[in-house]
């Protein structure tokens, strides 16, 4: 087989969700709604916390970060996606690929980096009252956000450059609506070892000390919460967290949805459509948990609203 090399791979093929082009305007539609209540949901978390000065609080600061990583993560793959969607050429060039992928890993890292910062504000908050404003100092908040996004960056550099040494066959076709990662190493006709381990050792460092992380602090939350003695107490303590919570299981609940999809089935176009799920849910939702959920931000949006009613 012909072998390409990575200086001369123009672009790749994206083949989509879909080949029936009867399902090509639903699919457009949906992902378009998705898209703009993702920006519009996520703008108006952010908009409520800056216009709300109690809600000036290192939670609601990474709050509002983890909503700016939302969108950014969105509008890295769905805008191409809605593009190639109504356009008969499908492509994607060598280099809106590799970037794609970079900023999608970057904005991916960093989301997971987030969640562990949230978890260890709320067990700060929930095992650590009395030393809350010490501890959770602006200088250590801002810090935090920015190792975390120091790690994102090194972390989706890594696997860019890697990337960079791989050479390609002749058939550039990727069955997905985004440049995957995944994908991509599996079109290279160069031997890949060292990508394939990169990706396992990233796992296990930039993947699964979050995790861990976020494990301990709800152990210790869990058993500080148990130890109150009023009922009262305890639900105050819970319903703290609760949002948090129910972002993190959906946020690795559907990871571990798409990797079991690749895992039991063989088609790549069902794994396509399994990692939507992965990629655009979680944004789209998280600013409902957080809103629906959380008393605080309700009010906050309670008084935004009659705020803006009275100026109109």
């Amino acid at each position: 087989m012909e072998l390409k090399n990575q200086t001369a791979v123009s672009g790749f093929h994206l083949l989509g969700l879909t080949d029936n082009h009867k399902l090509l305007p639903f699919i457009f539609a949906m992902f378009l709604s998705m898209y703009l209540i993702t920006i519009l949901g996520n703008l108006l978390i952010i908009m409520t916390i800056s216009s709300v000065s109690q809600l000036h609080t290192p939670m609601y600061l990474f709050l509002s970060i983890l909503s700016i990583n939302d969108i950014c993560l969105s509008t890295v793959t769905i805008p191409k996606m809605l593009v190639n969607n109504q356009a008969q050429d499908k492509r994607i060039s060598y280099i809106e690929c590799l970037t794609q992928i970079c900023f999608a890993s970057i904005f991916g890292d960093m989301e997971n980096f987030l969640l562990a910062v949230m978890a260890y504000d709320c067990y700060v908050a929930i095992c650590k009252p009395l030393r809350y404003t010490i501890i959770m100092n602006p200088i250590f908040c801002v810090v935090m956000v920015l190792l975390s996004l120091l790690f994102s960056i090194t972390d989706a550099l890594l696997h860019t450059l890697m990337i960079l040494r791989l050479s390609f066959c002749t058939e550039l076709e990727i069955p997905h609506f985004v440049c995957e990662m995944a994908q991509i190493i599996k079109l290279a006709c160069s031997d890949t070892f060292l990508n394939n381990l990169l990706i396992f050792l990233a796992v296990i460092v930039f993947g699964g000390g979050p995790v861990c992380g976020i494990a301990f602090s709800y152990i210790y939350i869990v058993s500080s919460v148990l130890r109150m003695p009023s009922s009262e107490g305890k639900h105050r303590a819970f319903s703290t967290c609760a949002s948090h919570l129910s972002v993190v299981s959906l946020f690795y609940e559907t990871g571990f949805g798409v990797y079991i999809s690749s895992a039991v089935t063989d088609s790549l176009r069902n794994s396509a459509i399994a990692s939507v799920m992965y990629t655009v849910v979680p944004p789209l939702l998280n600013p409902f948990i957080y809103s629906l959920r959380n008393r605080e931000i309700k009010e906050a949006l309670r008084k935004l609203f009659v705020k803006l009613t009275y100026l109109v």
